[in-house]
């Protein structure tokens, strides 16, 4: 399926202005949704809000959003007030600053798009893509959307743009706040832990080789339930060991497994990863003819 653009920008840094197509990089339909349905008869459920002090239901004309100050008090704002207080939305990514990738700590992403060239914008677009892998950086940016000004950093991906809009600073907890002490490790433990990882070492990341293996068991009971089979419950896996005992035992039984999965993998290094069960076959029809039979059971 190809991509659908959602917007029209323009990367604007010194004098240079690139049209670019904005491309949201996730998939919200992979996500698998469930409804609130009554147990009794199966039907949707609708949402309603109460008012505590009347005991009633208030429709969304009577509602208005308030910012609880203190204890149980509140200062209301009605939508127009807020609207006032939105940032104006831009069509443009404003860039100020260029800095090392890896400058820029992932803990910051809060979301990703893709940005191609609109019309026209080809050439200036591929200087930009080939400049800023050249120099190894990125650029850092500010731009407004849905109310809300972002600050973003934009880099090459292929011959495209990634646009990672970041959490601002207050918004991520420091790691110092946990308070985590350094212990005290020797130096034979030290290299046992690095054979450990060179032995499990690949030079790139493959995330299908990571699938979403509880979305596909739900899926497959979703399908058998469908079908009008009976759903079983899988045993939890057994977690992990937390006291480890004789570290240096621990490293070299790693050692030696992750040494035997290779071995079985035929290359040297590559973890072994488990097959993705099977894609469950699309269930419309199947839901639209439990419908039916659930309302000819009540009719």
């Amino acid at each position: 399926m190809a991509a659908r653009s959602i917007s029209s920008l323009t990367i604007a840094f010194g004098l240079v202005a690139i049209p670019v197509k904005l491309y949201s990089a996730t998939v919200g339909s992979e996500r698998l949704r469930f409804h609130l349905l009554h147990a009794k008869d199966g039907s949707r459920l609708k949402q309603q809000y109460v008012c505590l002090e009347e005991q009633r239901v208030v429709g969304r004309e009577e509602i208005v959003k308030g910012y609880e100050f203190a204890k149980d008090q509140y200062v209301m704002f009605t939508p127009e007030e807020l609207k006032a207080l939105e940032e104006a939305g831009t069509h443009s990514v404003e860039v100020e600053r260029f800095v090392p990738l890896a400058a820029v700590d992932p803990v910051y992403f809060e979301r990703t798009y893709y940005l191609a060239p609109d019309q026209g914008g080809a050439k200036p677009f591929t200087l930009f893509v080939t400049a800023l892998r050249e120099s190894g950086r990125c650029a850092v940016g500010r731009w407004a959307s849905h109310g809300r000004g972002h600050v973003v950093i934009v880099r090459p991906i292929g011959d495209a743009l990634a646009l990672h809009q970041l959490h601002f600073a207050p918004e991520v907890l420091s790691a110092e706040t946990l308070g985590v002490e350094s212990a005290k490790v020797r130096e034979a433990e030290l290299t046992l832990a690095r054979q450990l990882i060179d032995q499990q070492s690949l030079e790139t990341f493959d995330p299908a080789a990571y699938p979403d293996e509880v979305k596909a068991r739900v899926e497959a009971a979703i399908q058998r339930k469908v079908e009008g089979r009976e759903v079983t419950v899988a045993e939890p896996r057994p977690a992990p060991g937390g006291n480890i005992v004789d570290l240096m035992s621990a490293l070299k039984a790693s050692l030696e497994r992750s040494s035997t999965a290779s071995n079985r993998g035929g290359s040297t290094g590559r973890a072994s990863t488990r097959r993705a069960p099977k894609r469950a076959p699309e269930t419309r029809p199947a839901r639209a003819h439990a419908r039916a039979h659930r309302k000819a059971a009540h009719s």
